[in-house]
């Protein structure tokens, strides 16, 4: 991999990461556009998810602080039940992680698993947005389910947990897969948004880490000027684009990410497979 390739899907990747569009799968498909053979390994695109999420870190430091604060005071608070739950959604894609990251290694190398993964995504992103509309439309005296504690259960965590575990798939967006099942359980838009970016820090982080100590930035075939200069690309973009993007994932309706999504799908499979 070259400089300027690594910079371009650094940027593609900080650009991406906070839409609900999959970064991953864009990544493919940067890779593909310029040439850039597969290496085998998912070293390079863990790097650059992990400079997201340290931009994530960035922006919801205030929250992150808050958290722990409420974590050390060693009671039952908001912030310990929010954390918890944050455990119960990485339950699932650390036995992903464990038994079955060949298989996610090898679905990175295929156009046709990213183009099909994309259009399942603008298909949750549609279903999932006819539902939370039609929830906004609801009066008070219309919910009945008693509100949550943060405004998520253990049990919508954990399917969302699963929905996550799923989208390591390529082509399939981690935050559009999360958001929309939070909003097809019925969690609230401003709720599953947050939530969605901060469920991920744990798992990023862990596997950046696991392959420093594993050894295998130094045996991947990527090169390590390459990972610095997507890292810092990732960064820098992730950064500047986190507030814009994540008010953008709130607000927006996520019936135009699912036409982006399936226009996208429709590309790839008619000229990259």
């Amino acid at each position: 991999m070259e400089w300027f390739q690594a910079l371009i899907l650094g940027l593609v990747q900080g650009l991406t990461e906070f839409l609900p569009v999959s970064s991953s799968g864009h990544l493919a498909i940067g890779r593909a556009l310029l040439g850039v053979e597969a290496t085998g390994d998912l070293v390079f695109e863990v790097t650059v998810h992990a400079a997201t999420v340290l931009a994530t870190i960035v922006v919801f430091r205030k929250q992150i602080w808050k958290l722990l604060c409420g974590l050390f005071k060693w009671k039952y608070n908001d912030e310990t039940d929010y954390i918890l739950k944050i455990c119960v959604s990485m339950i699932p894609v650390l036995v992903v992680g464990v038994f079955f990251k060949d298989a996610v290694e090898s679905a990175f190398s295929s156009m046709l698993v990213v183009g099909l993964a994309l259009l399942v995504t603008a298909m949750l992103l549609f279903f999932s947005d006819l539902k939370s509309r039609s929830q906004a439309k609801r009066t008070p005296e219309e919910g009945s389910d008693a509100p949550q504690r943060n405004g998520i259960s253990f049990w919508q965590a954990l399917v969302v947990g699963v929905a996550q575990a799923v989208a390591v798939i390529p082509g399939l967006s981690r935050s559009g897969a999360t958001i929309s099942t939070g909003l097809l359980c019925g969690v609230k838009r401003e709720r599953i948004a947050q939530f969605s970016f901060l469920m991920v820090l744990v798992p990023i982080l862990g596997e950046m880490f696991l392959d420093v100590v594993g050894g295998d930035f130094v045996g991947s075939s990527v090169g390590i000027v390459p990972l610095c200069i997507g890292f810092v690309a990732a960064f820098i973009s992730g950064f500047f684009a986190c507030k814009v993007m994540i008010a953008l994932v709130k607000r927006a309706q996520l019936k135009w990410f699912a036409l982006y999504c399936a226009l996208v799908s429709l590309l790839v499979l008619i000229f990259l497979v």
